[in-house]
């Protein structure tokens, strides 16, 4: 199977989860804002990482909550892609958005002054 026909499955996948995700009940899942932020399909489609940023909630009570509701996710993204085989999800946390959201607080802490100006008004540093 060709490489860019592998990523647009992954990208298929992604998005079709994104979807899926937002639709499970389970109170561990619905609690937490889930973003599927990959996806990554075997060559022979059997197994799949799913990549997985959580914020809000107990990040351990939700890949509990995501593990069981793997049959149920499985099962729509059957219906949904018209896969030769449906692959199994194996789901990972990714903390790559709650690592961007810290250091843009910190970026947004750093304060800047006016002190490089020269005292007399001059910019070009010229008497």
């Amino acid at each position: 199977m060709a490489n860019y026909r592998r990523g647009r499955i992954n990208d298929e996948v992604q998005k079709e989860l994104s979807v899926i995700v937002r639709d499970i009940k389970d109170p561990r899942v619905s609690g937490a804002m889930i973003c599927i932020t990959g996806a990554e399909v075997t060559p022979d489609l059997k197994y799949a990482k799913v990549y997985y940023s959580a914020m809000g909630g107990d990040k351990k009570e939700v890949a509990k909550g995501l593990k069981a509701a793997s049959g149920y996710i499985r099962r729509r993204v059957a219906q949904a892609l018209n896969l030769r085989v449906t692959p199994e999800f194996t789901f990972i946390l990714d903390g790559s958005i709650e690592y961007g959201a810290r250091i843009a607080g910190i970026l947004n802490t750093i304060t800047f002054s006016d002190d490089d100006e020269t005292e007399d008004g001059d910019e070009d540093g010229e008497n």
